[in-house]
């Protein structure tokens, strides 16, 4: 659904029976959200290079499409895209067969200690130096926010300071009533859908300081610059770095 909206080909008939629904229900934003949100992602990866992160650990990643990760971070940097559909993961490995110091796992994000051990991820990270730990429109899928704020703490305890937390998800606050309904949507295409409050976003920054402007929707975070866009979204973004 995610690569339909983005406008690419690797999907099948039933991701656009259910993310046109989506489209519907939300008056068309949503097209416009998952957009943001990937443009969000560049400027969160193009922050952590600056700041001198070379590691990236993409989890949940879905299949590489546009502006990849490590396309935007630059050469030299070292890439694990990790996500536990075995055909997502095949058709990935495939994609990026030629990319040089990239890697994809297929795993489930729920299970960090497997993740961090598993040979394509310890052979190609050095968690003795900072990683950018990527959640992008992820953990929304992921049941139990007490669960979901340990997993995320498991990377965070596992990774040294200086390493960035990259997070974007579905809020439940702006537009309860239509997130309900994309609720049901997900729900009848198997693939369960829990948006969270903004509260619960932010508690799994636990442990990571929010750099500016905090969480915020996607078209708020460090835009380029323009004429300033107050449009309301769905989903709240944002990035923390540990410090200790």
């Amino acid at each position: 659904m995610y690569d339909y909206w983005l406008g690419g080909k690797d999907h099948f008939a039933a991701d656009r029976e259910s993310a046109d629904e989506i489209v519907r229900i939300s008056g068309g934003k949503v097209l416009r959200g998952v957009r943001l949100n990937r443009a969000f992602l560049g400027r969160a990866v193009r922050t952590a290079a600056a700041a001198g992160v070379r590691q990236f650990l993409d989890l949940g990643s879905g299949l590489p499409t546009r502006e990849n990760v490590h396309e935007v971070a630059g050469p030299g940097a070292r890439v694990v895209y990790v996500d536990n559909d075995p055909a997502v993961a095949a058709h990935g490995r495939a994609l990026l067969a030629t990319a040089g110091r990239v890697r994809f796992v297929q795993a489930d994000l729920r299970e960090p200690d497997a993740i961090l051990a598993h040979p394509d991820v310890s052979g190609l990270l050095d968690l003795d130096e900072p990683v950018a730990i990527l959640f992008v429109s992820v953990l929304h899928f992921v049941a139990g926010t007490a669960e979901t704020a340990r997993i995320v703490a498991a990377y965070r305890d596992a990774c040294a300071p200086g390493s960035h937390l990259v997070l974007s998800h579905l809020a439940s606050d702006a537009f309860p009533d239509e997130m309900a309904r994309a609720e049901q949507v997900y729900q009848g295409a198997n693939v369960p859908l829990g948006a969270r409050t903004r509260a619960e976003i932010l508690s799994f920054f636990a442990g990571f300081e929010l750099l500016d402007p905090g969480l915020v929707g996607p078209n708020a975070w460090r835009p380029e610059p323009g004429p300033p866009d107050t449009e309301r979204f769905a989903g709240l973004v944002g990035v923390g770095v540990k410090r200790v």
